[in-house]
């Protein structure tokens, strides 16, 4: 079975290189950090009139210590190919905040589950209903493949 600091290490590159668009400093207070912005249109270019914002915060996947906020409800089956973990199932109720520390202030929760879905390469299915406190009816639900080439 995959190890938890391999888990952890590897949802945390696969949403830096998925939602994390910019870097920080993490000495910035949180007044600093642009939370929501207009996207420039004609950088996308986009010619339709919908409202587009680009989001940044940051997404906390605790799996170990004294308040996980993600952790194995379904461990892989041993019998099956450990390698790769096939079967695990986690759930996630992670806090999603402004700035790089925990301590930062929080704009939202991220909620749902994610699992090992192949028994011969990486590949794992992420579905997650992201709730923004900020705004009316901001909330959006991802699912997500993540699929490595087969080994």
């Amino acid at each position: 079975m995959l190890s938890q600091h391999f888990l952890t290490l590897f949802f945390f590159l696969l949403l830096s290189c998925n939602t994390i668009t910019s870097s920080t400093s993490s000495s910035q207070n949180d007044d600093t950090f642009d939370f929501v912005r207009p996207i420039d249109r004609k950088l996308l270019d986009l010619n339709k009139m919908e409202k587009l914002r680009h989001l940044k915060f940051y997404w906390h996947d605790i799996m170990t210590g004294e308040n996980p906020t993600s952790f194995t409800v379904v461990p892989s089956p041993s019998k099956l190919n450990s390698t790769f973990s096939f079967g695990l199932v986690a759930m996630m109720d992670d806090p999603l905040t402004l700035g790089p520390e925990l301590s930062s202030k929080l704009v939202g929760k991220c909620q749902g589950l994610y699992a090992s879905t192949s028994q011969d390469n990486f590949s794992f299915l992420m579905a997650m209903f992201m709730v923004i406190n900020s705004f009316w009816c901001s909330s959006f639900f991802v699912i997500y493949l993540y699929k490595m080439a087969s080994l």
